[in-house]
C-alpha cells in the first residue's frame, strides 16, 4: 500500500484552494461517539455545499435518531449542484432542515428550505456568523488554509463543535493554548494513519495514493488529519497503560530543561514524579485525569530559548509537549 505524505495536502491547496470531499465513512466512524449531545439541538455545517454534502447527508438522514431541532448548512460562492464548483458565483444558498413531515423518515426536496445570502457565503461574513450565533453544534471540515481563523471563530463564539484538521496544527502557538486550557482536544476516531477524501476531476496530482473510480471521480489518502472537538466521548477519560521503569538511560534528560525526554508516547514510565517531554501524538491519547498537560517545548515558562526546541548532546529534538503524571 502506498503511504499517503502530507505534501498530498499541500499539492491541493496550491492547486485547487482546500476542496476536500469528506467521506460518508470518516463521517459515522466519527460521530458514533456523540450521539448523546445532539438532541435538541442545532447543527451547522458551515463549509459545506449542502446539497451534495455528506455532512449535510448524515445529519439529514439521521435528524430522528439524533433528535435534532435543525440542520443548516451553507456553501461559499456557489448556487451550482456541484460538488467541486470554481466558487464564481458572486451569491451563495444555504439549507435548513427541520426534519420529516410526512412520515417516510427520508429528507425530501419540499421539506428542505433553500435559502439565499446577500453575499457569497464565507464562513466570516457578518450573515454567516449569524448562523452561527443561532447553532449549538458546528460540525464540517474547514478550509484548512483558514483553518486557525476558523478555530478562533469557534472560540470566540464559545461554541461546542467537531472539525476535521491536520495534526501539525496542534503545535502551533494559536492552537496550542486551547489544549492547554481544556478547550479543545483530539476525537475518538482517526488515531493514526491517514483517511481518503475526494479532489476536484481537474486537480493535477502525483500522489501514489489516487484512485479514480468507473465515474472519473478522484480520491486521495491524506496523512495526519485528526478530528478536533470540545465534545466529550467515553474513550477520553479512560488510562493509558503503562508499562516501562524509569531509568536515567532510557530517559535523558534535556541539555536546556529539567525534563526527561520520551521517545514515544507508549514509553511513557509509570514511576516518574517530574516533567516528562512527549510527541505531538501523545494527545490522542490523552486522559486528563490521568496526565497535565504543561505546555510545549518552544514556549513554556524556564525555556532559556523561547522560540527554539530542546536538545540533548547538542541536537535538536523533534516538537514536544511537556506533562507531568497527576496519579504520582
Amino acid at each position: 500500500m502506498n503511504k499517503p505524505k502530507n505534501t498530498d495536502l499541500q499539492t491541493a491547496k496550491r492547486n485547487k484552494d482546500d476542496e476536500f470531499y469528506t467521506q460518508l465513512f470518516t463521517i459515522e466512524d466519527e460521530l458514533r461517539h456523540y450521539t448523546k449531545h445532539f438532541k435538541n439541538k442545532v447543527v451547522l455545517c458551515n463549509c459545506d455545499d449542502p446539497r451534495v454534502s455528506n455532512f449535510f447527508h448524515f445529519f439529514s438522514n439521521k435528524f430522528e435518531e439524533l433528535g435534532l431541532k435543525k440542520l443548516i448548512t451553507t456553501c461559499y460562492k456557489n448556487r451550482e449542484r456541484d460538488l467541486f464548483s470554481q466558487n464564481k458565483d458572486e451569491k451563495a444558498i444555504y439549507l435548513e432542515y427541520n426534519g420529516d413531515k410526512n412520515g417516510n423518515q427520508v429528507p425530501d426536496l419540499d421539506e428542505i428550505g433553500i435559502k439565499e445570502f446577500k453575499g457569497d457565503g464565507d464562513f466570516r461574513s457578518d450573515e454567516c456568523i449569524e448562523l452561527l450565533k443561532k447553532a449549538d453544534i458546528v460540525v464540517t471540515n474547514p478550509p484548512f488554509s483558514l483553518w486557525v481563523d476558523y478555530v478562533k471563530q469557534l472560540m470566540d463564539y464559545k461554541k461546542k463543535f467537531l472539525i476535521i484538521g491536520n495534526q501539525n496544527a496542534i503545535s502551533t502557538k494559536t492552537i496550542f493554548p486551547y489544549f492547554l486550557q481544556k478547550k479543545i482536544w483530539i476525537g475518538a476516531s482517526i488515531l493514526s494513519g491517514d483517511r481518503r477524501f475526494g479532489i476536484p476531476k481537474d486537480l493535477e496530482t502525483r500522489s501514489k495514493t489516487l484512485k479514480i473510480d468507473e465515474n472519473g471521480n478522484k480520491s486521495i489518502r491524506v496523512a495526519r488529519v485528526r478530528w478536533f472537538t470540545n465534545l466529550d466521548f467515553k474513550q477520553r477519560h479512560e488510562d493509558l497503560e503503562l508499562y516501562k521503569k524509569y531509568n536515567k538511560k532510557d530517559f535523558p534528560k534535556y541539555d536546556n530543561f529539567n525534563a526527561i525526554h520520551i521517545e514515544k508516547t507508549e514509553e511513557i514510565p509509570f514511576n516518574y514524579k517530574g516533567m516528562m517531554g512527549v510527541p505531538i501524538s501523545f494527545v490522542m491519547k490523552h486522559n486528563p485525569a490521568q496526565f497535565e498537560i504543561l505546555g510545549i517545548d518552544r514556549y513554556i515558562k524556564g525555556n532559556p530559548y523561547p522560540g527554539r526546541r530542546f536538545t540533548i548532546n547538542g541536537k535538536e529534538k523533534y516538537a514536544r509537549i511537556l506533562i507531568k503524571n497527576k496519579s504520582l
